[in-house]
């Protein structure tokens, strides 16, 4: 490279010995790729499966490892840890031991006193004749569609650790989100939306956003946040539109922008860049997309009694308009200002959070199957544990009339996208307490979830400081009874 070169000025000294390294290497690579050709053709067959995203379109539709019954998933996450043995782990048990120690307690946060029955009925319903507390009806008239998991542990019972390892499938450290691997993985069908939505009415505390996060990912995979409190889509999806130019002046400005930045990145790769450039595309376009998909006036009179005419009605049906426009996954929140971890008084708490959020839910099962799109949405239920069968105790001994947090069993379900309706797999003991038939772990159920979407969770990798990682980490197996 001569003095006059014009590439001299743009290279740093650290650019110039990084450069200079992976030369070297690449040097040495090329002779053993010559002399194994065959090998090393087998094994990127083998273990990768997907075609790669497109810097310039990262989330461009991709197919999965294998032909998958699930197209997309909508995930309803109770913030808080609602109640197995109040919604759909029923024990008559408690109720024989009312107000009487247990043989058997567990360790959990907060001191917990004697057996606590559920103050909500249980019925049959359906051909299948699951059981399901009263406070779901509207989703009971679908038990027929339900897979129920009555076997789901933890493996804390604080409230972010076991959200983290719920939503990004590790406790401890930042991962990304379920939502940010299926993304990644098959891309969406709308170029003109996020591939990955999450909503929560009122908002949800900053740390809570780990929960949908890209991390180590491109930041095209990270989740979308809405804030479904507000109606009009000027508050609902800020700065959808500009105060002061006009939609071709912007288009002008983010071509001479990409201009630029096409020159810096043939110089300076910078996945950041790349998320950030693919953002500034995204809401531009977005303005004329989005207004429509959020709009639900169009929607019949009929349709909009169907979900609910409150927020979580009207969240619901948005949902169902951005699965129907191609987005990939829609996580509804809900319990932000409110949650379900009910310490006290779990009968009032309980029954009007299931108020909230239980016709919504009926009325998306609904209108998926009169769509046809039941059988290839996913809808996954539940939230990060379940509660203790005892009933908890406050400062004084007296009862709260509430219960702690329980992570050695609860339940979550899903429906639809290949799910094997009218089923509970696995159980835990005759209080409660623990799950011990057929125990399932998160990562269980995110190998699961995969599968049906068409995934080998072992095989569903990114590269990122020198290892593979995946959402299953080291484990995870996929729960064949649960599955059509």
């Amino acid at each position: 490279m001569s003095a006059s070169d014009p590439l001299l000025g743009l290279l740093n000294r650290r650019d110039l010995f990084c450069r200079s390294g992976l030369g070297l290497g690449a040097l040495g690579l090329i002779d053993m790729l010559r002399a194994d050709g065959r090998l090393v053709a087998a094994a990127a067959e083998e273990t990768s499966p997907l075609q790669p995203p497109s810097r310039a379109r990262p989330l461009a539709a991709r197919p999965p490892h294998f032909p998958g019954k699930a197209k997309r998933v909508i995930h309803f996450f109770l913030n808080g840890g609602p109640s197995h043995v109040d919604t759909f782990d029923p024990k008559p048990a408690l109720a024989r031991h009312a107000g009487q120690p247990l043989p058997e307690t567990l360790t959990t946060e907060r001191k917990t006193g004697a057996a606590f029955p559920s103050p909500f009925r249980f019925q049959r319903y359906g051909e299948s004749g699951l059981e399901i507390s009263e406070i779901f009806s509207r989703t009971a008239e679908h038990a027929d569609d339900i897979a129920v998991i009555r076997s789901m542990y933890a493996e804390v019972p604080n409230h972010e650790p076991s959200l983290m390892l719920m939503n990004c499938g590790d406790s401890a450290q930042p991962r990304p989100s379920v939502g940010a691997w299926v993304t990644y993985g098959m891309g969406t069908e709308n170029q003109n939306l996020p591939g990955f939505i999450a909503m929560c009415p009122g908002g949800l505390p900053i740390k809570d956003s780990e929960n949908w996060q890209a991390a180590f990912l491109p930041g095209a995979y990270q989740g979308t946040y809405l804030d479904t409190q507000h109606q009009s889509l000027g508050r609902l999806i800020e700065n959808i539109e500009h105060p002061q130019i006009s939609t071709r002046d912007q288009r002008r400005q983010l071509d001479l922008l990409a201009k630029w930045n096409q020159r810096h990145r043939q110089q300076h790769h910078d996945e950041r860049l790349e998320a950030r450039i693919h953002s500034y595309e995204l809401a531009f376009r977005m303005q004329q997309d989005a207004r429509e998909a959020f709009d639900i006036s169009g929607e019949t009179v009929a349709t909009q009694d169907l979900y609910g005419r409150g927020v979580h009605g009207r969240q619901t049906l948005i949902a169902r308009r951005l699965l129907e426009r191609g987005v990939r996954y829609v996580q509804l929140w809900h319990g932000a200002g409110q949650p379900w971890d009910n310490h006290e008084q779990i009968e009032s708490n309980h029954r009007r959070l299931a108020g909230e959020l239980d016709p919504a839910i009926g009325g998306l099962l609904t209108d998926l199957k009169q769509r046809g799109m039941l059988e290839d949405t996913l809808v996954l239920w539940g939230g990060e544990f379940g509660r203790t069968p005892t009933v908890e105790l406050g400062g004084d001994g007296k009862a709260k009339l509430g219960r702690d947090h329980n992570h050695y069993g609860f339940s979550v379900w899903m429906a639809g996208g290949g799910v094997k309706g009218g089923t509970v797999y696995g159980a835990t003991d005759d209080f409660g307490f623990r799950a011990v038939e057929n125990p399932v772990s998160v990562h269980d159920l995110h190998a699961t979830m995969l599968h049906l979407l068409g995934f080998d969770h072992e095989r569903l990798t990114y590269r990122y400081a020198g290892r593979d990682f995946r959402l299953t980490d080291v484990h995870g197996r996929v729960i064949s009874e649960l599955i059509a």
